[in-house]
């Protein structure tokens, strides 16, 4: 693909627009079906569209790549054109603070290399005992289900959010999940509403809706600020009585990640302040459960649609497994499994939508991008785009075979995100999903009683309605 700077040579065929109502463009259209708005512009239009938005003088101009090798380059190639500048990330970046999910240039990469070393495969392995606890305790619950019934939405993010919150704090999970369960949603809608909008009044305004998520965010910044200063106070207190240096008493005061956070410093990049440890414990918690419930929802929602797929993937679990609780080992082992996950986020990716704004004028394919442009990536889009995923809407785990893999571009599917701003958490998303999904899928069989799932962008990909399941313990 040719790529340039603004130079006026070669600035390629005009982006096709997709028509919307005079004065306000396609503003209705994004607010009522964002992710339906986005599918019929690449039907109608093809793989780079113009969406215009909203009155004049206030219009916002989103230039939508949906091909594979669009996607290739904004987030890969020419990463470094295309920023997280954007109204949406300001927002995001202002109620759950400036972590590895909002940060940028040198700030990402101090703090990158901070936490990089916490994120390897052999650490991120060593929570694999407490996914499947916390796996067991709804299993267990599920037992008193009325009528067989489970929203198997609120129970995954239930389970999600606990385990988390379980591997962040250890033993003070039972004081943070209540809280972060409770002030989330007031703050992701907050955020939200603010990032859709084209104007807002100042935050610091005091409107029933300012003073609403200011109080949730004083709650969950508080319940935070206060176990990092424990966190701290026994973090100095272990090392001076084992005279060790700095960082050595992460072992002795416990394993949690909170406490290897605290504890990680280097002689190039410091350490993180206590402000910037609630940052990151923030970002964590939201893109660490609810990125992973819609996975397990969605995967459960479509078994229970699908009743062969779950029978050879419960096959697949008692062969491998019998009766004993899933290891990190036992990923590479059940390969259906992680197919059927896969499969899952392509359909229902937990990051529908990914947003950034164009810094230089960028070539992609047989259009231009301007400097200054919003630029809309969508994974919702790419993965049901028909040159890559006949059939796109069927449900086939068998796309994800090796073969099948082998033979799409890399960005064809790409629900982590990728290049260097790819999900530092990809790993242990993948772990907790295949433990939980094998545990679940071993103790229950699941029958659809929606069948059809409203769902609509948020931060992440949202349920708009119930995602009820009958259940009954399984027999094999």
């Amino acid at each position: 693909m040719a790529v340039g700077t603004n130079s006026g040579a070669d600035t390629g065929t005009e982006v096709p627009g997709l028509t919307g109502v005079p004065l306000l463009g396609s503003l209705f259209d994004l607010k009522s079906d964002s992710l339906g708005t986005y599918l019929r512009a690449q039907h109608q239009h093809g793989d780079l569209v113009r969406i215009s938005a909203g009155p004049p003088g206030m219009r916002a101009e989103l230039y939508c790549v949906f091909s594979p090798a669009g996607a290739q380059q904004v987030l890969a190639t020419d990463a470094a054109r295309f920023r997280k500048d954007n109204h949406f990330y300001q927002e995001v970046r202002e109620s759950f603070g400036n972590g590895l999910l909002t940060s940028q240039d040198e700030d990402y990469l101090r703090q990158r290399r901070l936490v990089q070393p916490l994120f390897t495969r052999r650490r991120v392995d060593g929570y694999a005992e407490a996914i499947a606890a916390e796996t067991q305790s709804v299993i267990t619950a599920w037992g008193e289900a009325v009528d067989g019934v489970v929203d198997v939405s609120d129970e995954m993010m239930h389970l999600a959010l606990r385990a988390v919150a379980r591997i962040l704090f250890g033993t003070d999970v039972e004081a943070t999940a209540d809280v972060v369960a409770e002030c989330f949603p007031v703050i992701t809608d907050y955020v939200l509403r603010r990032g859709y909008s084209p104007a807002n009044i100042p935050r610091h305004w005091p409107t029933p809706g300012n003073r609403r998520a200011a109080a949730a965010m004083d709650e969950l910044y508080g319940v935070c600020d206060r176990i990092i200063a424990e966190r701290r106070r026994a973090g100095a207190g272990a090392e001076a009585g084992s005279g060790a240096g700095a960082g050595a008493g992460a072992g002795a005061i416990g394993e949690d990640l909170l406490t290897l956070l605290a504890a990680a410093r280097s002689s190039d990049d410091g350490e993180f302040d206590a402000s910037e440890l609630r940052d990151q414990v923030l970002i964590f918690l939201l893109a660490g459960h609810e990125t992973t419930a819609t996975s397990l929802c969605f995967a459960l929602h479509l078994l229970a649609r699908h009743p062969e797929q779950q029978d050879r993937a419960r096959e697949e679990i008692s062969r491998v497994l019998g009766d004993r609780t899933p290891g990190a080992a036992d990923l590479e082992r059940l390969p259906y499994l992680t197919q059927v996950l896969k499969e899952a986020m392509r359909l229902y990716p937990a990051a529908p939508v990914i947003g950034r704004k164009a810094v230089a004028t960028t070539r992609i394919g047989e259009h231009t991008i301007p400097a200054g442009a919003d630029v809309i990536l969508a994974p919702w889009v790419t993965h049901r785009h028909p040159a890559h995923w006949p059939d796109p809407d069927r449900f086939d785990p068998e796309r994800f075979s090796p073969e099948a893999e082998a033979g799409r571009p890399r960005y064809a599917w790409f629900p982590f995100g990728g290049g260097p701003r790819a999900c530092i958490g990809q790993h242990f998303s993948m772990l907790e999903s295949v433990i939980a999904l094998a545990m679940i899928l071993r103790a229950y069989e699941f029958e659809a009683v929606d069948t059809e799932i409203p769902v609509g962008a948020g931060i992440t990909l949202r349920t708009n309605g119930p995602a009820r399941c009958r259940i009954r313990r399984s027999n094999g």
